[in-house]
């Protein structure tokens, strides 16, 4: 099993940037494929980035590409998410996940094991 906690999390103008961090336990983080995802208020949790555990593999959802970047350091147990050029609608509160099965990247079902999350505000 592996444990996650985020941080990071924070205030940012629009146009601003953030850096994301999850902090995994265990000894076993380069067999998981990790990913980020975030939810707002009102909406579904949706898709933002993700890693696969080899790291040859990165995707990224439609709405962050060329703004965010997902990199992950298999010797620290981490994965971090780079947020530049931030817009009001990237508020949210932003979740890690991990899994160790295979499966599709960019869906939730593909992760077991999620963080508390961070929040993410961003003002106009």
């Amino acid at each position: 099993q592996v444990q996650l906690v985020e941080s990071g999390g924070g205030v940012a103008q629009a146009g601003g940037s953030l850096r994301l961090s999850c902090a995994a336990s265990g000894r076993t983080f380069s067999t998981y494929d990790t990913g980020w995802f975030r939810q707002a208020p009102g909406k579904e949790r949706e898709f933002v980035a993700a890693v696969s555990r080899s790291s040859i593999t990165t995707a990224y959802a439609d709405s962050v590409k060329g703004r965010f970047t997902i990199s992950r350091d298999n010797a620290k147990n981490t994965v971090n998410l780079q947020m530049n050029g931030l817009k009001p609608e990237d508020a949210a509160v932003y979740y890690c996940a991990a899994s160790r099965g295979f499966g599709v990247l960019t869906t939730t079902g593909h992760y077991g094991y999620w963080g508390q999350g961070t929040p993410v505000t961003v003002s106009s």
